[in-house]
């Protein structure tokens, strides 16, 4: 009974030994199916939704959950020091591009346009004052001392002519003036007569000399004709205006006693106004001379008014950071008035370039997307240089070429797809995105608005999908 004991014991040690050495096996074995299982077959390509990344098959097809097409499974990355195969870059190149059918892009509302080769015209809007135009202002003055005894022009705004005079001044200066004319005339013409040549002509260097102190007073060749018809002097000289037009200040009252130099009425002319507009500096380097410019009115509705540009101020306001431009015009029937407020509208042509809707261009402010239907139902993103933007038009200067069908209408909804399928869309590396919220959640993300929904419960199979 002892013998058994002892040889029990060691026998039932090498069993134990045995069926670990065996479970160890075992273990090891069934791992290494496992791991080997779990591995996609070299050279077998895979299809996967990209918005639900757990259905995997190994045909093409449609998503049994959202109905979208399948695109090709992308392989882990290659390992350190292999080269990436140029199926796999091709990959990792569509990883971006999102696919459409005809019923996803009605439920999304996704719209192209084709880009075309245009001329774009800016269109500045600036506002503008309407002013005298200084080059049709004149000014009445004496041009003697006297006193005024007859006002022709008793109120502003009255419309007065150069032919007609203003005024009529009494100056004793004057009526000793024309005395002395015409004692000159009369001794011209007794010494016309003499033999001496000396005394003759100078008969006529008296008359000249008095004629030329009458035209120093403001007297015209033609008073001085009448003066000398007459024999006798005008007690009151008549005063003209330069030029004709509307009084707009009044600086004297009949019988007032006025100094020579002294203002006696301001005219302008306002058949022609300038209207001064200010643009900002953003917008000022696309002003030229002689631009044509379009003048709008709340006081006259639907009728515009046209003038030119005929000078730009060498300066900018501090304050409104603005440049004044002039613009010369005409004002038929003295419609515009000065100080009167305006908006003004100056087409600038941009030339020929891509133009596209300004829709079409997302924005993240680093870079500028825009979606492209390279063929039916594929968009893929594309960034581009803009250039200037005209009313719901932009210029496209480099990245897409005309002819291009760009998506106008649901590209948000386009990019937001890509983001889902980890291609970064147009807004990869915004501001303040951090790289963990461009990752899926774990399971899938929730379908697009727009797409179709879920399929029946009984259309999904459990052997679609591979976690």
């Amino acid at each position: 009974m002892a013998l058994n004991k002892k040889t029990a014991i060691p026998i039932t040690i090498l069993l134990l030994i045995a069926l670990a050495g065996g479970g160890w096996y075992a273990w090891q074995h069934k791992g290494h199916d496992h791991a080997t299982e779990g591995k996609a077959v070299p050279g077998k390509q895979l299809y996967t939704c990209s918005m639900h990344p757990f259905i995997i098959k190994d045909k093409p097809g449609t998503c049994p959950i959202c109905g979208m097409e399948l695109i090709k499974k992308i392989d882990s990355a290659p390992a350190a020091g292999s080269a990436q195969t140029a199926e796999q870059k091709q990959q990792a190149d569509m990883l971006g591009h999102v696919s459409m059918s005809a019923t996803q892009r009605v439920m999304a509302n996704v719209a192209t346009v084709e880009a075309k080769q245009q001329t774009l015209n800016k269109e500045i809007n600036a506002v503008g004052i309407v002013q005298y135009d200084q080059s049709r202002q004149a000014k009445v003055t004496a041009w003697i001392a006297g006193r005024i005894d007859k006002l022709n022009v008793n109120a502003v705004g009255a419309f007065v002519s150069k032919d007609r005079p203003v005024a009529e001044i009494y100056s004793p200066d004057l009526v000793a003036t024309q005395q002395e004319y015409l004692l000159a005339v009369k001794s011209r013409d007794q010494l016309k007569s003499s033999p001496i040549p000396a005394i003759s002509q100078n008969g006529d260097g008296l008359v000249n000399s008095s004629k030329q102190r009458l035209m120093l007073f403001g007297v015209k060749e033609s008073q001085i004709a009448e003066l000398e018809k007459a024999g006798k002097p005008n007690i009151r000289l008549p005063i003209y205006t330069p030029q004709s037009g509307v009084v707009i200040e009044k600086m004297v009252q009949q019988g007032q006693y006025v100094n020579t130099g002294e203002v006696l009425f301001n005219i302008a002319d306002l058949s022609r106004v300038w209207v001064e507009i200010e643009v900002y500096e953003n917008e000022f380097p696309n002003i030229r001379i002689g631009q044509r410019v379009e003048i709008l009115s709340q006081s006259y509705p639907g009728k515009p008014f046209v003038g030119q540009v005929s000078y730009i101020y060498p300066f900018l306001d501090p304050k409104t950071r603005t440049v004044k431009a002039r613009v010369e015009m005409p004002n038929p029937g003295l419609r515009l008035k000065p100080d009167m407020f305006v908006n003004t509208i100056i087409k600038v042509p941009l030339g020929a370039a891509i133009v596209v809707p300004v829709t079409a261009v997302m924005d993240s402010g680093k870079r500028q997307v825009v979606w492209v239907e390279g063929s039916p139902g594929m968009f893929e993103p594309r960034d581009v240089q803009v250039g200037q933007r005209s009313d719901d038009r932009v210029q496209i200067l480099s990245g897409i070429k005309p002819g291009d069908k760009v998506a106008v209408s649901g590209s948000y909804l386009i990019d937001s797809e890509s983001q889902l399928k980890g291609g970064g869309g147009g807004h990869e590396n915004m501001p303040g995105m951090k790289m963990d919220d461009k990752k899926p959640a774990a399971g899938g993300q929730a379908p697009l608005a727009g797409q179709q929904p879920p399929a029946k419960k009984g259309t999904l199979k459990m052997d679609d999908m591979k976690m």
